[in-house]
């Protein structure tokens, strides 16, 4: 987990978080594609403006919770920010119900605990990304978004949101992949 230092402007902190992480100095925000792997199996999405917008404060949140982002620490991630609320940013929603079950199904502890865990935090969706913001030190956003003190521990209602949104995930990652594989059966009957 990576630690920025307080006083660090989080516009700072960014480039540092893009550098380590391999990326480009722009973050990759105007690259017209997205690579990704599943596992060894590499894909390409198209790198829609819907998707830019969102992943902006997406990489903020990796920075300020300390969330990885390797499998499990997009997991994490996704499930923090899935249970703040991704405000009217469907590319959000959508990238973290996927990433969230998938995250899961990697590291289920981990994913558990960071859903808890933004259950009780506050996020900068429904924030304007501007130069105030990037200019503001990396301890005074975590200050104002994440719970002080130890961790909380979960509730009845947080097992239950959990179970809801995780099976809205699955349904998220599943759904196209079915339609696929009908797509497919249907071509193939179609020419036999």
């Amino acid at each position: 987990m990576a630690d920025y230092p307080a006083d660090l402007p989080i516009r700072a902190a960014l480039t540092l978080y893009f550098a380590a992480n391999g990326f480009p100095a722009d973050g990759g925000y105007s690259a017209e594609w997205v690579t990704g792997k599943f596992g060894p199996i590499p894909f390409a999405f198209p790198n829609v403006e819907a998707r830019v917008r969102a992943v902006r404060f997406h990489d903020l949140h990796h920075i300020v919770t300390g969330y990885e982002t390797d499998g499990p620490g997009e997991g994490e991630i996704s499930a923090w920010e899935i249970a703040i609320g991704c405000a009217d940013f469907w590319a959000a929603w959508l990238l973290n119900l996927t990433g969230m079950a998938i995250g899961f199904l990697l590291a289920p502890g981990r994913v558990f605990r960071a859903f808890v865990r933004g259950r009780h935090s506050a996020n900068l969706y429904r924030r304007g990304y501007d130069d105030a913001l990037l200019d503001q030190p990396v301890g005074e956003i975590r200050a104002a978004l994440l719970p002080a003190g130890a961790s909380p521990l979960p509730s009845t209602r947080d097992y239950l949101a959990f179970a809801l949104w995780w099976t809205l995930g699955l349904l998220a990652t599943l759904g196209p992949v079915v339609l696929l594989v009908a797509g497919f059966v249907a071509l193939v009957h179609a020419l036999v």
